[in-house]
């Protein structure tokens, strides 16, 4: 059982896990045991309420396939059960980054300080830059 926030759980029944050869450096460890692990999880198959779903699916996620299959690749580990650990956790966060709401900005006037500062600013910029220029001789 995935629990999540808002007391969603997702069963482990819905997750499939998949153990592969990882890649990359290792020694012979490497072409012996399979500690790579898939996770796939099928957003639409799943037990998630719909607005969740909704909002995984619009999500712009490399990991999300155009089918709606969240896949999930850990190999950081050297041990099976801690990279199927890792992907759980990723699994878990990435459905968390969609549960937790976010508040609507409310756009805000900049104080009448802030603009006298800003306006100041430039005078003193333009000062600067205009006594770089030449100098005109009086006749």
């Amino acid at each position: 059982m995935l629990i999540l926030l808002n007391n969603i759980t997702i069963p482990l029944t819905e997750i499939e896990i998949q153990a592969v050869r990882s890649q990359g450096a290792g020694g012979q460890n490497v072409n012996k045991v399979s500690t790579a692990i898939h996770l796939r999880f099928d957003i639409n198959a799943s037990s998630l309420p719909e607005y969740y779903k909704e909002k995984l699916l619009n999500l712009k996620d490399s990991r999300i396939s155009s089918e709606g299959v969240v896949i999930i690749k850990a190999q950081r580990s050297r041990s099976q059960i801690k990279n199927r650990e890792d992907a759980l956790n990723r699994l878990q966060a990435l459905i968390n980054s969609v549960i937790v709401e976010t508040k609507p900005r409310r756009p805000t006037q900049p104080t009448k300080a802030s603009r006298i500062k800003r306006l100041e600013g430039k005078t003193l910029q333009s000062r600067k830059k205009s006594l770089r220029g030449k100098i005109e001789e009086a006749e």
